[in-house]
């Protein structure tokens, strides 16, 4: 007998809703492992360094909240079962990212972005709408989108400040959980999208990263 629940539209609404309270209220995600930077030693971080690199979490973290929105947009429009439980699942080992870089940018002495709800709400429409065209279509869109997060990973990895090991920590953990995820996307069926819709991507995620750098 199978053990997994059904759910009706108006319960999945009232999950979607929680999902986006736990992303946007401070603090509300609780991550499911510690913080990579614990095991690190704070570092001396002159007052231009601190503020490069709370930009630089702010944008992953913003980062975080967007993919939060785009898997549960899918979750509530995808086809097959196993599709959603994939979707609500990284989901799930998301807010580990979304709490450990928040929990930074708090130690940095900053603050998230103001201009989170507006993204989470573009990235759910996005999520949900490629989910309503195919179950393919959304895995697709997940591989695209961890790819793109891994390159800016590398770009911030690039410009840390050397001492900075608690920022390199959390970054390179990140780094190896979203290479993970798009791995799992195609390998679930996603497709491989072609070089100009990747393009498209690229340039919506440099308006996202200029935008939320200082606010």
């Amino acid at each position: 007998m199978s053990s997994q629940r059904h759910y009706s539209p108006a319960d999945r609404l009232l999950m979607q809703a929680d999902a986006a309270l736990r992303t946007l209220l401070p603090f509300s995600g609780q991550p499911s492992r510690p913080s990579p930077a614990v095991l690190k030693n704070d570092s001396e971080l002159t007052e231009s360094e601190t503020r490069h690199v709370a930009g630089l979490m702010r944008i992953n973290h913003t980062g975080e909240v967007c993919a939060q929105a785009l898997y549960q947009g899918q979750a509530l429009t995808a086809r097959l079962p196993q599709v959603r439980q994939a979707m609500e699942q990284a989901a799930d080992e998301e807010i580990d990212h979304l709490a450990w870089c928040e929990q930074r940018i708090r130690q940095l002495g900053s603050h998230t972005s103001v201009l989170n709800p507006l993204f989470y709400g573009l990235s759910f429409g996005i999520g949900a709408s490629a989910g309503l065209i195919s179950d393919r279509i959304s895995l697709g869109f997940v591989a695209a989108t961890e790819d793109q997060v891994c390159k800016h990973l590398d770009e911030h990895l690039g410009q840390l400040p050397a001492g900075d090991d608690k920022s390199r920590a959390i970054l390179e953990q990140m780094r190896e959980d979203e290479a993970q995820h798009s791995t799992a996307a195609i390998e679930a069926g996603g497709l491989r999208f072609p070089a100009p819709i990747k393009f498209g991507m690229s340039l919506m995620s440099k308006v996202m990263t200029k935008a939320t750098y200082r606010i």
